[in-house]
């Protein structure tokens, strides 16, 4: 065998080795949570069929509302906190500040799990990357991909595991917001692309999209978009069914690991980066420039003030974030340079422990609750006990360590999926309790306002990328519309399909079924790639704001098709 065909094998095999190790990672941390709670989970199925959230609408006033809530305990919210019994129990029956504080409290879990993947999910797993010596391509299409799609990954999760009434109405939550994420990608988000790049860049309208890539990536959604429909089709699925599934991104990303159309390197993305930033700013500067000392004078006493101003609403920003940042500041180990910590370090290693074992008592049966929890908060304090003595004797205050790197990381990775979890399942607890308050079916507004919030920040990257990234920036841009989805759609529903059929096996598990038909959205999503796909390639791969203004159309009629179906509107 030859020395190149060695290392092609070579890298086949660690592709392979590494994607399955992360999957089978984010699946465990999610069946430990959830297996102690699987009885009650199974039990109380049939119950819920029965008597769900359903009469809490025949009720006027909130006191009768507030009573049905205490004596009906299906009818509960699936988080942490109770948001159903807090709004019509707590909340003087004042709607408006009620409904306020609940949207207020979901942009904030929206930047929290947002945050939560950028600042720390996504700098362990660029350092697992390194330290794992996974090449660009494969880190791209596995460990970073699911740094991208966390918020989308965590939610798809959260809402098919937990309490029986999360299981039988977020569950359709899951798919919904899955589905409805990848259309606005799709369709929005490279509709955007297609008009705003060729206005901002004028030379953009010569660049052209990888073809092999790009149909390679369509594709593989279109397959995965099938199989899903199939399994929707038959209401439920076998946990074997569920790991064919989830396979499918497994063959991707060796498909993608032993080819190279789409490899780019990192210093010809971030170079024009740099540089349209500094020449922007000196321009800028250049313009701004007074054409006499009084002039200046009075520019540099505004630009004081600004600074006061500025200064000082930063400082109250800083402040209110304090509540956010630093519990998990203090509960997720990281190692990177620019963010080592001595006693963040010690802190966290000290305080995860803890963390780990209030969650899992949190989710133990009743009748073992005492046993269980004292049980887990003894392990849990012996473990912390010893890792901070560690970690007090073998770091130092001035660099990260160098040995035993790879449990650092392990231990980040495990808090920063821990953290995103617990974001995720308060997320999807708000949607599906401000769907049960204003009568809408919860799916909706996965549909749209978890789609919406998970995905704002493909929009945001993928446009900028699009328009800073120079001559490969369009081409990574348009390749994150339709590789991102695809994750998401295998990996997201994919883990969260075995999650459910583990719980039941061997049994089938039942898909949950609501009123929004989620075919209707496939529908939708297909004829956007498939538009987009004849438009790229009549086009030569080149951008077009024509495509880009159909692709819009697409998505603005599916969402005006919603909002007819929603009203009862006859169409």
């Amino acid at each position: 065998m030859s020395p190149s065909m060695d290392f092609s094998c070579r890298k086949i095999f660690l592709a392979l080795f590494n994607t399955i190790s992360v999957l089978l990672l984010l699946i465990s941390f999610p069946i430990i949570l959830s297996k102690s709670s699987s009885s009650v989970f199974l039990s109380g199925i049939k119950n819920v069929e029965e008597e769900s959230c359903g009469g809490l609408d025949g009720f006027d006033d909130y006191a009768t509302k507030c009573s049905y809530l205490q004596t009906h305990d299906t009818c509960v919210s699936q988080g942490y906190i109770d948001y159903i019994k807090l709004f019509y129990c707590i909340g003087n029956e004042s709607f408006f500040l009620g409904f306020v504080i609940l949207l207020s409290w979901l942009l904030a879990l929206f930047y929290l799990l947002g945050n939560t993947a950028s600042e720390y999910f996504c700098s362990t797993l660029e350092g697992l990357s390194e330290a794992l010596g996974l090449s660009p391509t494969v880190a791209g299409v596995t460990l970073l991909s699911l740094g991208n799609g966390a918020p989308d990954f965590f939610s798809s999760i959260v809402s098919f595991t937990g309490s029986p009434e999360v299981a039988m109405g977020g569950g359709s939550v899951g798919i919904s917001s899955i589905l409805g994420g990848a259309f606005f990608v799709s369709t929005a988000v490279v509709g955007v692309i297609n008009i705003a790049t060729p206005i901002y860049r004028p030379g953009s309208a010569v660049v052209t999209v990888d073809k092999s890539c790009f149909i390679r990536d369509i594709c593989f959604l279109f397959l995965a978009l099938a199989a899903l429909s199939a399994i929707l089709i038959s209401g439920r699925i076998h946990l074997w069914e569920a790991i064919l599934y989830v396979s499918i991104y497994i063959i991707y990303v060796v498909n993608v690991s032993t080819s190279f159309c789409c490899q780019r390197r990192d210093e010809q993305l971030r170079l024009p980066l740099i540089l349209s930033t500094e020449t922007s700013s000196l321009s800028s500067t250049q313009r701004q420039q007074p054409s006499s000392m009084g002039g200046e004078e009075e520019v540099e006493i505004r630009s004081e003030l600004l600074n006061y101003w500025f200064s000082y609403f930063l400082s109250i920003l800083h402040i209110l974030n304090l509540p956010f940042y630093l519990p998990r500041r203090m509960t997720i180990p990281l190692v990177s340079e620019e963010k080592w910590s001595k006693f963040y370090a010690v802190t966290s290693v000290t305080l995860s422990p803890l963390l780990l074992s209030a969650l899992y008592s949190h989710h133990v049966p009743m009748e073992e609750e005492e046993k269980k929890t004292l049980e887990a908060y003894l392990i849990g304090g012996l473990i912390a006990a010893v890792l901070c003595i560690a970690t007090l004797i073998t770091t130092e205050s001035t660099k990260p360590p160098v040995r035993f790197l790879l449990p650092w990381l392990a231990s980040g990775f495990l808090m920063s999926v821990t953290w995103s979890y617990i974001l995720a399942g308060e997320l999807v607890s708000v949607v599906v309790s401000i769907g049960h308050i204003l009568g809408i079916n919860a799916s909706i507004l996965g549909l749209t306002v978890l789609a919406w919030g998970n995905s704002v920040g493909d929009l945001m990257t993928n446009v900028a990328m699009a328009m800073n990234g120079g001559e490969d920036g369009v081409q990574v841009a348009i390749s994150g519309c339709y590789a991102g989805p695809l994750f998401n759609a295998v990996v997201g529903l994919g883990a969260s399909f075995v999650l459910s059929a583990w719980n039941v096996y061997p049994s089938a598990f039942v898909l949950p079924s609501d009123d929004v038909s989620n075919f209707e959205i496939i529908g939708f999503l297909v004829s956007g790639i498939l538009l987009a796909g004849v438009g790229f390639l009549r086009r030569r791969m080149k951008l077009g704001r024509a495509m880009g203004i159909g692709l819009i159309c697409i998505y603005l009629c599916f969402l005006l098709f919603k909002s007819f179906i929603l009203l009862d509107f006859q169409i």
